[in-house]
């Protein structure tokens, strides 16, 4: 078996391949470059994490139509409708999330994808994963930023009350149900959720990262919707209200089905020790974003300037009644 990675060659976080992977270059946008690095190469199937919006949906028809058996398209969980309709989420929910943009747009490339399977018999298999991490990249709303303020002692900001409930998937558990669809003729024209049955509340997710540091986490809770309006800079913000504040957890038993192998072994609380280590061993990766710190403390300074204006008019509210 023959196995090619596509990329543009600036950036492999720190993570390496096995020698027999070949590694080809080239910028999925541009499918000038794209198809001066594959050549004449046919796949028996192509995986892209690297498609948004129609537009690229599209433009990896007419790339990869003829060329390859099947062609999975990494989708999102998030696009299902908020709020959550029915717990667990199947794949038949309803997708509109009409808070999130990336959700909306991923919804458009899917129809496109479909729409092509339908016309043409382009041979997609659609994959919808819900925050997917390793070691490398921590599963939190600010990545290494949150974990070097628990670290340090910094005060954390926690969306809302930090109860709703939250599915994390390990990447090497996603890797299961993503390979084991490859090939697989009753793929094609399917679409599934691959995620894991970890989930947690919010606030588990950070006092479990605090116990690993041996530390307590100083969380301070901040309304969902304060997000875009404090810091319509910071790019997790959208998702706080279209996505993360939503209880979110997912049926997996068309993909169990599909695929009998996919069984997730990996839990965050186990997980986040190796989180750590990597950290610890790639301090230039894992550095703070100065960017993101500076959301957090804008964030934390609101917050307690609102508690103390709250806390001097509070005896006028109460005397008033």
């Amino acid at each position: 078996m023959n196995i090619f990675v596509l990329n543009r060659g600036n950036n492999t976080r720190g993570r390496d391949l096995p020698d027999s992977v070949t590694w080809l270059t080239g910028d999925i946008t541009r499918p000038d470059s794209v198809l001066e690095a594959i050549g004449s190469l046919e796949f028996d199937s192509v995986i892209n994490f690297l498609s948004y919006n129609s537009d690229d949906a599209a433009r990896a028809v007419t790339l990869f139509a003829g060329r390859t058996k099947q062609y999975i398209h990494i989708s999102t969980a998030s696009m299902y409708h908020k709020p959550i309709l029915q717990v667990p989420i199947v794949e038949s929910n309803l997708r509109a999330n009409a808070y999130l943009e990336y959700a909306r747009k991923k919804i458009d490339a899917e129809n496109t994808l479909m729409d092509a399977n339908r016309e043409s018999g382009f041979p997609v298999t659609i994959v919808r994963p819900s925050h997917t991490y390793d070691e490398a990249s921590p599963p939190l709303a600010g990545g290494w930023t949150v974990i070097d303020r628990i670290a340090r002692g910094a005060e954390v900001v926690v969306h809302g009350d930090g109860t709703s409930l939250w599915t994390i998937t390990h990447a090497a558990d996603l890797a299961v149900g993503l390979v084991g669809l490859i090939g697989n003729p009753r793929a094609i024209g399917e679409d599934f959720n691959i995620t894991s049955s970890d989930v947690y509340v919010w606030d588990q997710i950070i006092d479990i990262v605090a116990e690993a540091l041996g530390t307590t986490a100083r969380i301070v809770h901040i309304p969902s919707e304060f997000f875009p309006l404090a810091a319509p800079d910071w790019g997790w913000s959208e998702l706080m209200v279209g996505d993360l504040s939503h209880s979110a957890i997912f049926d997996t038993s068309k993909i169990r089905r599909y695929v009998p192998a996919f069984e997730p072994t990996h839990t965050f609380h186990r997980s986040v020790h190796g989180i750590l280590e990597w950290r610890a061993d790639h301090p230039a990766e894992s550095a703070v974003e100065p960017a993101v710190d500076d959301v957090f403390e804008r964030l934390v300074k609101g917050y307690h300037e609102s508690r103390k204006l709250f806390e001097a008019l509070a005896p006028d509210a109460v005397s008033s009644k």
